[in-house]
């Protein structure tokens, strides 16, 4: 009877392997196999019978590891298959589905990953294609759950997948609240992008899930950016989103690097925000912006409508339609009424100029292909030119007196539609003012402008209080920006501009002059002035004008720098700082304020004062700027230069710092601990910002300043690199993306700047390291944080200094050429062995060697450190000298760290690597190539060049302790290997002592005796028996030991 049942199984098994092969090959047969097989079912003697055929057919389907289209199909069948309900045959379906759950929660658990990988993928497909009316046990499910809650944690990221699959149909069952915070707490942690991706498809539209689907814009995997911006679009609503989510998902999506990514959000865009949810009306998905305060984000999703083509113009609208026209008063007066205004509202102000502007754009380039080809082709340019022309026209405002009227009605109407005036002063440069008389009206209306003072109000105490940045005309960068714009294109002859601007100068500079001017009178006019100087081509069309610029200097600006008041003082400075980058050559008086205002002045003059002194030493140099203010050094003393002189901030007048070069200056604010942290309107203005941010830019462009010494560069790159890790910098986003740019790209630019980051490395460990050099230490886990700070930064740094070169369009290197110059080899640049890995291993090696044997907690810490990038460098064979040099160095380090013996392992695999490497391993070095090679790297080392380059087997002092039978084999084992080494260094004589026993005290003793008294350097191979010798005092001696010493 077994038999029998066991034949009609293993028939039944072949049947149900037979469809299943046939399935794997397309999915159209599935619905037909689908019968046959629940027509197998239905036949079969009983549902365990057809369930124990059906189970043993699909195991080499679990054991195939490959996930192919084939695999795939048959999984698919399989969970249509489970999943079927047929209402003839309800309580034999139901019972399957029971059977195979349990199947699949065994198979999930096993040990191979590619059993858990099918189990947790038919689950998913299970999961997802069962219908609500299911009948399956609550305790089932349950188990279900707790299984895959289990495998979203897996090692395997496939199983990962699948797992979160399987749940997510379930993390919107309010009794599931666990499966939601699972996911939230291990989409930030996982490092797999699909795991991720499948994540952020299966989270829920909530507020606990909106931020987090917001931040994987950010991801770095693409396929995680786009399912993020697919959720947003299937799942978010608009109007479920605020104004900050809507501007932020736009501002990062349409600004993408990757297109796919960019086209997704532009579907988000077209698709559900405009077309679904304002009707396909670019102005009323305008309002949802709030254009106001996300300008930039509502420019770019004009300017992505206007290429799609997806903004219609209805017939009619146009700017004109705010303005409507009155006549004349009577028939043959020539006075003109003047026009009826409809205030514009913010979006339609933004909307019709990047209309206008992309219009203007496009008539243009069409004029340019016109003009480019002949015949036809040019014909069709230009009759399209013509047509975006005559568009343009009958949207902008007839008249150029129908403009300033819309203009000026919008300023009258008070602060709230300065907005909307911005946008209009902007749409005024697509006018023509070749007339004269729209010339004259516009000029008219900008003299109005310009003498119009600044918007102010008086606080409760009678204090004035200014609207706007306190710096700009007009309160604002981009309202002064859009009033220069307007006045350059109403004013476009050479000097135009300048006599206009100045003559309104003259006549506000009046009372400042006379020393009567009040505070509202001292901001206004030197607003102008910076608006003056900020948007002027050259200084020479400032002379013979109503106020001569040395007048403007001696009367308003130095007078201002000087004022009482602190916001006078601050634009007085920023002006001085825009008035020196129009000279030929710097003032000296000039100079001598900004450096007063530095050291002297408040923080928010300070930071004035810092910016204009480094644009004036970039723009004229910092040796011409020291020469103006008689600070002439020596050419040798200057070369020679190796660190900035100290600052005296409390004692400026003093004769310690009246010498004090403008570079040392400016460094010397690093040294203020004060003026690190930024101004609490803006996070991004600080000293240390500006500085770092500057001499960044000196750095970079390094060449055009020959005056500074090379011997700074170092100095400077350390200071910005310790700048960039600190926790200074934390909350200064600008200047960490500015630092960020700067050290990716500073490395690969030429040779001189790979030497400067070797020289650069070691002073930037030593300034990191807590608890050496001076540095202070604290609490251990601040020890433990900086420390960790520091190996990140010297990784950082390797990473800088294995990048490689940027090759440019350079020939084969000659005979003759110079050694700065690198070779190109396979596209890639060699670089000197002193701008390499070879360099920057003997800076560490000496670095280490310099050190004693006795260290504190501190010093071993930071040589561990630095033998840890030691042992992950790379030599090249062409750098034989260098080679030979490491291996005379490496015992000396080993010593240095006998402690850590996994470290000791990986210096003597090194070690034994450079052995393999040296082509010459008997050739001896001379102390002329050793001094030639730290010479290039300009280190100073004395070197003992008799010292063993070998690694023997060396055979360990034999122990005192007769007990000690181990040990014994040890060493016979050690010494008969030793025997067949070639080149044999000194071998301590083995003494057998007559002492019956001695104290573990005294054992101890002995071998710190031979490790100290020795006047060899000890071999690695002695080292590590030592250690194993030392290894068998018990902690009560170390401690007592540690007493006594």
């Amino acid at each position: 009877m077994e038999d029998t049942n066991s034949d009609q199984e293993k028939r039944l098994s072949q049947k149900i392997a037979a469809i299943l092969d046939e399935v794997r090959t397309s999915y159209a047969t599935h619905n037909r196999k689908l019968k046959e097989l629940s027509l197998l079912r239905s036949k079969s003697t009983s549902p365990s019978h057809f369930f124990s055929a059906f189970s043993k057919s699909l195991i080499s389907l679990f054991k195939f590891q490959r996930r192919i289209a084939s695999a795939d199909r048959v999984v698919s069948f399989v969970a249509s298959f489970t999943t079927a309900r047929n209402p003839s045959d309800a309580a034999v379906c139901d019972e399957f589905l029971d059977h195979f759950l349990h199947f699949l929660l065994v198979a999930a658990t096993a040990a191979d990953k590619t059993v858990r990988f099918r189990a947790c993928q038919i689950f998913s497909e299970i999961i997802l294609r069962l219908p609500d009316d299911a009948e399956v046990s609550n305790d089932l499910w349950d188990e279900v759950i707790e299984g895959m809650k289990v495998r979203v944690r897996d090692k395997i990221h496939l199983v990962r997948t699948f797992a979160v699959r399987a749940l997510s149909r379930f993390v919107n069952d309010s009794s599931n609240v666990d499966i939601l915070d699972l996911f939230l707490e291990t989409l930030p942690l996982e490092q797999n992008a699909d795991v991720r991706k499948m994540i952020v498809l299966s989270l829920p539209a909530s507020s606990a899930t909106s931020q987090v689907i917001i931040d994987c814009t950010l991801d770095v995997s693409e396929s995680v950016r786009k399912a993020a911006y697919c959720v947003l679009a299937n799942k978010f609503p608009l109007q479920t989103l605020s104004i900050k989510h809507r501007t932020i998902i736009l501002r990062r999506g349409l600004a993408d690097r990757s297109v796919s990514v960019s086209k997704e959000c532009f579907k988000l865009l077209k698709d559900e925000w405009l077309i679904k949810c304002c009707n396909g009306n670019p102005l009323q998905l305008l309002k949802y912006l709030d254009v106001e305060t996300y300008e930039s984000v509502s420019e770019s999703v004009m300017e992505a409508l206007l290429k799609a083509g997806l903004v219609k113009l209805k017939n009619g609208a146009s700017i004109q339609q705010y303005i409507s026209s009155n006549g004349d008063t009577a028939e043959g007066e020539a006075v003109r009424c003047p026009p009826s205004i409809v205030l514009m509202e913010a979006e339609a102000a933004l909307y019709w100029r990047i209309v206008c502007k992309h219009l203007q754009s496009e008539a243009h380039a069409l004029g340019s292909d016109a003009a480019a080809t002949a015949g036809t082709e040019a014909e069709v340019y230009a009759a399209e030119a013509s047509d975006k022309n005559d568009l343009l026209e009958k949207i902008l405002p007839a008249t150029v007196d129908d403009y300033i009227e819309l203009v000026r009605a919008n300023i009258d109407a008070g602060s709230n539609h300065r907005f909307t005036c911005r946008q209009l002063l902007l749409l005024g440069a697509m006018f023509d003012f070749s007339d004269t008389s729209y010339r004259k009206a516009a000029s008219a209306f900008l003299q109005e402008l310009m003498s119009k003072p600044p918007e102010h109000e008086v606080d409760n105490e009678g204090n004035i209080v200014f609207i706007g940045d306190g710096l700009s005309f007009g309160g604002d960068t981009h309202w002064a920006e859009a009033i220069a714009k307007l006045a350059r294109k109403v004013h476009a002859a050479p000097g135009e501009f300048e006599e206009v601007v100045l003559a309104i100068i003259e006549k506000l500079a009046q009372p400042c002059r006379e020393r009567t001017a009040d505070y509202v009178q001292w901001i206004h006019t030197l607003s102008l002035i910076g608006l003056l100087l900020k948007n002027t081509v050259s200084m020479r069309f400032l002379q013979g004008k109503a106020i001569e610029p040395d007048e403007l200097l001696q009367s308003l600006l130095l007078p201002g720098a000087k004022q009482a008041l602190a916001d006078v003082q601050r634009i007085a400075v920023r002006c001085l700082g825009l008035f020196g980058l129009l000279e030929r050559k710097p003032n000296a008086e000039l100079l001598k304020q900004l450096r007063v205002s530095y050291i002297k002045g408040p923080h928010i003059i300070s930071i004035e004062a810092a910016k204009a002194l480094i644009d004036l030493v970039m723009w004229h140099g910092p040796q011409e700027v020291d020469r103006v203010l008689n600070h002439e050094v020596p050419s040798q003393l200057s070369c020679d230069k190796k660190c900035f002189c100290p600052v005296n901030f409390s004692d400026f007048e003093g004769d310690s710092n009246s010498n004090v070069d403008i570079l040392d200056l400016l460094y010397g604010g690093f040294e203020n601990e004060d003026w690190a942290n930024p101004l609490t309107s803006n996070e991004d203005e600080c000293i240390y910002a500006i500085l770092g941010e500057g001499f960044a830019k000196i750095l970079l462009l390094s060449d055009n300043y020959p005056s500074i010494p090379a011997s700074l560069h170092p100095v400077l790159l350390s200071k910005l690199v310790y700048l960039y890790f600190s926790d200074v910098s934390e909350n200064m986003h600008r200047l960490k993306q500015c630092l960020s740019v700067f050290l990716e790209h500073y490395p690969c630019l030429s040779t001189k700047h790979k030497r400067c980051v070797l020289k650069a490395f070691i002073p930037v460990m030593r300034s990191m390291w807590p608890g050496i050099f001076g540095n202070s230490g604290g609490s251990p886990f601040m020890v433990s944080q900086m420390r960790k700070r520091a190996v990140q930064a010297s990784r950082f740094m390797l990473q800088m200094v294995q990048i490689p070169l940027l090759v440019r369009e350079t020939e084969a290197v000659c005979e003759n050429s110079s050694p700065e110059v690198p070779q190109v080899i396979d596209n890639y640049a060699e670089v000197p062995f002193e701008c390499g890995e070879e360099g920057l291993a003997l800076h560490i090696a000496i670095e280490v060697a310099s050190f004693h044997s006795k260290k504190t907690a501190a010093e071993k810490a930071y040589v561990s450190a630095l033998c840890r990038i030691l042992v992950s460098l790379h030599f090249r064979l062409s750098e034989q000298g260098p080679i030979k040099v490491m291996r005379k160095l490496l015992n000396r380090l080993a010593e240095c760290v006998s402690s850590e013996k996994d470290l000791v392992k990986e210096l003597k695999r090194m070690a034994e690597h450079l052995m393999t490497v040296d082509r010459q391993p008997d050739q001896e070095l001379l102390q002329d190539e050793v001094n030639l090679i730290f010479g290039k790297l300009e280190l100073e080392f004395n070197m003992d060049l008799d010292a063993s380059v070998a690694i023997p087997q060396t055979p360990a002092v034999q122990p005192t302790r007769a007990t000690r039978t181990r040990r014994r084999v040890r060493i016979e084992k050690d010494s008969s290997d030793s025997d067949d080494e070639v080149s044999i260094a000194s071998v301590v004589p083995t003494t057998i002592n007559t002492v019956k026993g001695r104290s573990q005290r005294a054992s101890k003793t002995a071998a710190m005796n031979k490790m100290s008294s020795t006047c060899r350097t000890l071999d690695i191979d002695e080292i590590e028996d030592l250690e194993e010798e030392e290894s068998n005092v018990t902690s009560e001696d170390s401690e007592e030991f540690d007493q006594d010493s």
